[in-house]
């Protein structure tokens, strides 16, 4: 689910801002590096982590996979728009917090914040509700294998608006292989009986809203100056003020406090949205992007394992068997050549 939304921001951000070895540069505080001043030959060693990358990579992990079931548990006491804007309005005052802790400030600029208005759309506010009405008439193991369509919407996306990606003959066949492994978790063969159709289009349509926002992201922000966080708690905060509008217009106040729900969507905000983006921060800056990003695999895997254990989900065998082909798919489409020596 927010792999994406992370993925976007640190890769693509931290690749595009200028360097910090020009001189008319200014790198922004939270990544700016001293040069020593003594011994200028010894490599300075990186800070020890109190928790080693293997440790918060299952934490990660584990914590998007239970985001689906934990959206599942919220819609239960409150409307899905009411889950959205929960969600949000938590996982902005962690990204708050932490910008209040490093002293970094939200981004200068009407373009800047027209530009993140459009990405918190389709990064936030759009998925994020079209995932909680999904799961409203479909089980939470599969709205999460079809967030595992994501990278495949984005490499069909990719081809269209970005010249710079070029298809290979590894990734069409990775882009084929995804798909027909959501037919066969859809279960094409048998004419979809049983599956809620606008459910899982709702799913579908909110992974491929994903790759739209990277995609615009990648077009008008690359090269900010601003730092990765600081443009992360604009976004959020952006996506917050546009769930809040549209909230109290197609939904009413709940007759009663649902405690369990409540809950709910404070861990789903709190721990799925706001301290997973930190955490993916801090994975990409440690072991990078490719290895951080193999996150989005054991992502459909621990959702459907939830959602059969604790919510008592039923599970065909074309579930597991069609996840596998779509990640298999995924892989190939987020493969690159081995470059020549």
């Amino acid at each position: 689910m927010y792999y994406e939304i992370a993925q976007a921001i640190v890769v693509d951000m931290s690749a595009a801002t200028p360097s910090r070895h020009h001189p008319r540069t200014r790198t922004p505080t939270s990544t700016r590096i001293r040069t020593p001043t003594t011994q200028p030959d010894t490599a300075a060693p990186k800070p020890r982590r109190a928790l080693d990358w293997r440790i918060r990579f299952g934490v990660l992990s584990l914590i998007w996979g239970f985001s689906f079931l934990l959206i599942k548990v919220g819609t239960e006491g409150y409307a899905p728009f009411q889950v959205t804007l929960g969600r949000l309005v938590f996982g902005t005052l962690v990204l708050a917090t932490a910008l209040a802790w490093k002293r970094e400030r939200l981004p200068r600029g009407t373009r800047t914040w027209t530009h993140l208005a459009v990405v918190a759309f389709f990064l936030n506010a759009l998925p994020f509700s079209l995932f909680a009405y999904a799961e409203l008439t479909i089980p939470s193991t599969l709205a999460g294998i079809c967030n595992a369509t994501s990278p495949l919407w984005g490499m069909a996306l990719s081809l269209v608006a970005l010249s710079e990606d070029r298809p290979t003959r590894r990734r069409v066949a990775g882009l084929g292989i995804g798909f027909l492994g959501v037919l066969t978790v859809l279960g094409a063969w048998q004419g979809f009986h049983g599956l809620d159709a606008t459910g899982t289009a709702l799913a579908l349509l909110a992974s491929l809203s994903y790759p739209i926002g990277w995609i615009y992201l990648r077009r008008t922000l690359a090269g900010s100056s601003y730092s990765n966080l600081s443009l992360a708690g604009a976004q959020l905060l952006l996506a917050t003020a546009q769930l809040a509008v549209v909230t109290p217009l197609f939904t009413t106040l709940p007759n009663r406090l649902a405690v369990l729900p409540l809950l709910a969507i404070v861990a789903l905000g709190a721990l799925g949205t706001g301290v997973a983006m930190l955490v993916q921060y801090g994975l990409v800056a440690e072991v990078g992007p490719t290895t951080a990003q193999m996150v989005t695999y054991f992502i459909p895997v621990i959702a459907t394992a939830a959602g059969v254990a604790i919510l008592g989900e039923s599970l065909t065998w074309s579930t597991p068997v069609g996840a596998a082909i779509v990640l298999a798919g995924a892989a190939l489409t987020q493969s690159r050549p081995k470059s020549g020596a």
